[in-house]
């Protein structure tokens, strides 16, 4: 698990930005929205920018959070997705 302190920083629920990076793939922005409405169901509008030489893409996706511990299975299941290679 990880040991953040986002429970001391911020009030519950709220909306949280995660930049997920990963491999250009057209199927990425479609895994991160399905990861997410796992654990936050909703409608998402994710914002996808391609790198400079096009070999990644970074998808950002607000998300309505509800704890500390929900902030962090989301960033710990959105780092498994195939292919992701970092998640801000």
């Amino acid at each position: 698990m990880l040991n953040t302190k986002f429970d001391e920083l911020m009030e519950f629920p709220c909306a949280f930005p995660f930049k997920v990076v990963g491999d250009a793939h057209e199927a990425l922005t479609d895994r991160v929205v399905a990861v997410v409405q796992r654990h936050a169901p909703g409608d998402y509008s994710p914002t996808v920018k391609a790198s400079s030489k096009g070999s990644y893409y970074s998808v950002t996706i607000r998300v309505t959070v509800t704890s500390k511990d929900h902030i962090e299975t989301l960033y710990t299941e959105l780092a498994n997705i195939e292919g992701v290679r970092r998640v801000l």
